[in-house]
């Protein structure tokens, strides 16, 4: 099966997935970090990421090696791996202007379909990112989109940092206006057609994975949907 789960920053997409996933005995794809490989990529070439063309070249030519393993996030760019630079303040900053590159997304989108393909005689996988429901995959059997408070989004985020990784600004600057770039091409604050919206503001982590993996084995015992009705 499929898990798409999408939302904004901050949310807890990315732990609550990585928990879906290991719990259920299914794969999990970070989206977002194959974004960021791509940012690190085009900045460690010198390009100018306003340069849209030059920009979606580099993301089709480069190589990425993405871990599909829940347990294990491991990611390369050209054999480099990259787990750890992707997380740099540097491609915080800078990741939206290649996430809202309509071209890099559409490689990106095929590259993203491709892994979920391969998944599937495995069991399924666990996606998450912004347009999973909508643009991805959008016949996942499970649809979510995750939800938080501003301030409950925030302190995630600072809480996953080294203790004065980002100036209070810069944290800001991650959620609030990363949110509103990405906006502009992707829906992911609306849940789409099927979805189940889950408000994690309240909510700890370890909750949400079972209300999620509940969901995910009702959708996997429902009878298939007739395309007729569609």
């Amino acid at each position: 099966m499929i898990i798409a789960v999408d939302g904004p920053s901050g949310s807890g997409k990315s732990s609550t997935a990585r928990g879906v996933a290991t719990r259920l005995g299914l794969k999990y794809l970070d989206t977002g970090a194959m974004y960021r490989a791509v940012t690190w990529s085009a900045l460690e070439a010198g390009l100018d990421l306003t340069d849209t063309a030059t920009v979606a070249e580099r993301a089709r030519a480069v190589e990425l090696g993405i871990s599909t393993d829940p347990q294990l996030a491991h990611f390369t760019a050209d054999g480099t791996d990259v787990t750890e630079a992707i997380r740099d303040p540097r491609i915080s900053e800078n990741v939206s202007k290649v996430a809202t590159n309509l071209d890099v997304r559409k490689e990106l989108i095929r590259r993203q379909r491709e892994i979920i393909d391969d998944a599937q005689p495995g069991g399924g996988i666990v996606v998450e990112g912004r347009d999973i429901a909508t643009v991805v995959a959008t016949d996942a059997e499970l649809k979510v989109l995750l939800t938080a408070d501003q301030d409950a989004r925030m302190a995630r985020r600072k809480a996953e940092l080294a203790e004065g990784a980002l100036t209070a600004e810069q944290l800001r600057d991650q959620i609030v206006r990363r949110d509103a770039d990405d906006a502009t091409v992707s829906q992911f604050e609306v849940a789409s057609d099927g979805a189940v919206t889950i408000d994690s503001t309240h909510l700890s982590l370890e909750e949400v994975v079972d209300v999620i993996s509940r969901l995910a084995k009702e959708a996997e015992a429902a009878p298939p949907r007739d395309p007729r009705e569609s």
